[in-house]
């Protein structure tokens, strides 16, 4: 059985700029780090990918109220930005190898991210100034992020066993967590306003009011690994059982679903909603992203670059890039953050 590490590789942020990369599938051409506006054509599975510096290791990855991409370099010790021409910047963070895993985009309109290795929560703006915020304790290890409809941004802490909640001021608050030692990973924020949470080692789906008053769910397969988790547009919950090598489905009254990935011992891990409507995951062992209808119904699209480790996915809204809502995704390996075309065009 192989389980996913979070690998805690810092270096030196690197400070080239990107170059464009794309998928054989498209014509080539080298625009260095921006390319001209086309609407893409082609069938669903459609891809193209642009190339970071060696040794960046992207993770996670949003698109921000600005609509702007924007991503997590554990390698690289910054944040990156995307523009809609195609343009990355980089903006180095202040703590030293901080490695920055998951983000999302918040109501105060910044984009929020956590720092793995340092225990703490970060927030850039549009304009790219980072403003970090320490944990009330050493070892918390935070890791999934999400912000919650009360306003407020909520995190997971790995090893602290506990789900954080940071106000836009920075204020922190923890709930503990009652199983113990249950390595909370993912969390995403429920169409029914409360916050939802896996437990990777504790086997658990959680759930946690604004209030705080928190429930968990048992997966049915044992030690399925639930990693990450998010809503979707059919008011339950999908989440990835990493090590059982499924998608799950949470009603809000807990009642669990699992589906079986085709691809064996694909390791599955971050995953979002689509413009399609159906739900899309990344397969880091088995190199493709996968697509999960509301039926349960799964179709998997291999990627272009061997071996990338997908890790991050994010669903892109329409107009950006001339892209009609495309998922996004990180390969960490593979150093480059690509999209998928999820909507046939002629």
């Amino acid at each position: 059985m192989r389980s996913i590490a979070t690998l805690l590789v810092a270096s030196s942020f690197l400070a080239s700029a990107p170059a464009l990369a794309e998928a054989p599938s498209l014509s080539a051409s080298s625009l260095g780090p921006s390319w001209v506006c086309r609407q893409p054509r082609g069938p669903v599975g459609t891809q193209r990918e642009i190339a970071l510096a060696p040794g960046s290791e992207p993770l996670g990855i949003t698109v921000g109220p600005d609509l702007k991409v924007w991503f997590t370099l554990a390698g690289g010790n910054s944040i990156g930005r995307a523009t809609r021409e195609g343009q990355v910047t980089l903006f180095a963070l202040p703590t030293p190898a901080a490695s920055p895993q998951n983000l999302t985009p918040a109501l105060d309109g910044n984009v929020w991210f956590t720092e793995l290795s340092v225990d703490r929560i970060g927030r850039i703006t549009p304009q790219g100034v980072v403003t970090e915020f320490p944990l009330p304790e050493r070892g918390a290890s935070p890791f999934g992020i999400t912000a919650g409809l009360d306003g407020n941004v909520w995190f997971t802490e790995v090893t602290g066993n506990r789900i954080g909640r940071i106000t836009p001021a920075g204020v922190v608050t923890e709930y503990a967590i009652p199983t113990l030692a249950s390595q909370p990973r993912g969390i995403a924020t429920g169409v029914d306003g409360n916050v939802w949470f896996t437990e990777l080692a504790g086997n658990k789906i959680g759930v946690i009011s604004s209030k705080g008053v928190l429930r968990e769910f048992s997966v049915p397969t044992p030690n399925s690994g639930p990693s990450a988790i998010t809503a979707g547009l059919d008011g339950a919950m999908w989440f990835t059982e990493q090590f059982a090598n499924k998608v799950g489905r949470i009603t809000p009254q807990g009642v669990v679903t699992e589906y079986a990935i085709p691809t064996a011992d694909s390791g599955p891990a971050a995953l979002t909603v689509g413009a399609d409507g159906n739900v899309w995951f990344v397969e880091q062992f088995g190199n493709k992203l996968g697509r999960i209808t509301p039926a349960g119904d799964i179709t998997e699209f291999d990627l272009v670059t061997p071996e990338g480790l997908p890790s991050g996915i994010s669903f892109g809204p329409a107009g950006f890039l001339c892209l009609d809502g495309n998922v996004w995704f990180t390969e960490r390996f593979g150093d480059r953050i690509g999209r998928l075309q999820v909507v046939a065009t002629p």
